[in-house]
């Protein structure tokens, strides 16, 4: 008679070598899987890069082409589609000649079959407004794209594209088909740029174009380069280099109101803190909400606290419902002094204040603050984008003050 086989019970050191073990293969696997998207991703940019240029090629003439050029978008659609299946449409086939349109200056991209295409590169105007895309070849990072119309851009001096520039390839084609929809230059770079460094989502990228992200940021950040119409910079960052004005907070879904208390709008940022910090930018990091301050028994309580890693400094930012005023501003005041007096170490550098309102006075901002203030700011929050014509006056505006400062 056979005896029954012993089951093995392995000892608590074995099994936790055991799930060390699977965490590491697991690691190794989610690391290659990874690879693999990065890598298709990238191949799917150059491969539809390379069919528009093809394409431009073909039909480059202008509008005295343009039916020709109808008539062999159609008939490569049917043979593609024959040999490939969908995702070859004359859409499609229009919206990869427009790709190659926004990026003729990208030449030269190696290890792809793309680079050993031959044929010149046309001399073509490099920006047209894009159709919407439907049944595109599959992307697989692609899971939440919404291929709405972006608003026309203020114009901002544009910077020209670097020759030779590759494709990042830490950014998918619904990536790309967004950024080919911004007609400003110097914006698409910077989106771009900003998108591969903070690993921006298909979606959170969309939303930085639709809230005018770098328009905002220009406008408050770069008064005296956006008059003079220079390019970058390397000067060392400033406080005013990551302060927008407005801040826009659509992601709330909070209705304009007098009844809002500051307190729900508090809570609202903390539940939507990621959203937050992708509306403050890069380098915020929340430490605190409602820490107490005690001055001689008084209590106070600034609403939330970050630290900006590019700065090395706090970031205190306080919440106002309604319009701004002198107090307001004398209490950021406190709390900035208390900071860089408690607080601050000595490897960090003077702390900034933020008062977020509804409502503010730039002639009482000036003079409460004076004219050398770096430390303290106050900048309006929006539920809503305003439309292109009410931005294009708050640059004009903002121009106009900068005259007076610099005549007066």
């Amino acid at each position: 008679m056979d005896k029954p086989n012993k089951q093995i019970t392995p000892s608590s050191s074995e099994y936790r070598e055991s799930l060390a073990l699977a965490e590491k293969v697991s690691t190794i696997i989610e690391q290659a899987r990874t690879e693999v998207v990065r890598s298709v991703n990238s191949s799917l940019v150059h491969a539809y890069w390379a069919i528009g240029r093809e394409i431009v090629n073909e039909i480059q003439g202008g509008d005295e082409r343009a039916e020709y050029g109808k008539q062999v978008l159609n008939q490569l659609s049917q043979q593609l589609t024959d040999r490939f299946g969908k995702g070859y449409s004359g859409r499609n086939l229009e919206l990869f000649r427009k790709f190659y349109l926004a990026y003729c200056q990208r030449d030269g991209i190696p290890n792809t079959v793309c680079s050993e295409l031959p044929g010149p590169k046309p001399n073509t105007a490099c920006s047209e407004s894009l159709p919407e895309e439907q049944d595109t070849p599959h992307d697989p990072s692609a899971k939440d794209a919404d291929d709405a119309a972006l608003p026309a851009k203020p114009e901002i001096p544009p910077v020209a594209e670097r020759p030779g520039q590759r494709f990042d390839p830490n950014l998918s084609w619904s990536h790309y088909r967004l950024l080919m929809r911004v007609e400003n230059e110097n914006a698409r770079a910077f989106y771009e740029a900003e998108a591969s460094r903070q690993a921006w989502s298909v979606r959170q990228l969309d939303r930085q174009i639709h809230s005018l992200f770098y328009e905002r940021l220009l406008k408050s950040a770069d008064k005296q380069g956006m008059l003079a119409e220079t390019g970058e910079t390397s000067d060392p960052l400033r406080p005013i280099d990551v302060i927008k004005d407005p801040y826009v907070l659509e992601f709330l879904d909070l209705p304009e109101s007098h009844r809002l208390h500051e307190n729900q709008l508090e809570n609202a940022l903390i539940e939507t803190l990621q959203d937050f910090l992708l509306e403050l930018g890069s380098g915020f990091a929340f430490v605190a909400r409602q820490k107490r301050i005690t001055l001689d028994g008084d209590h106070f309580y600034p609403d939330l606290i970050f630290y900006h890693i590019r700065l090395r400094c706090y970031a205190i930012i306080d919440l106002k419902v309604g319009k701004l005023d002198h107090r307001d501003l004398g209490q950021m005041q406190m709390y900035v002094n208390y900071f860089d007096r408690e607080e601050r170490s000595s490897e960090d550098n003077p702390t900034i204040g933020l008062v977020l309102c509804s409502e503010k006075n730039d002639a009482l901002v000036r003079y409460v603050l004076g004219e050398g203030n770096e430390q303290i700011f106050a900048s309006r929050y929006r539920f809503e984008l305003p439309d292109e014509e009410t931005l294009r006056r708050e640059l004009e505006r903002e121009r106009t003050l900068i005259q007076e400062q610099q005549n007066g």
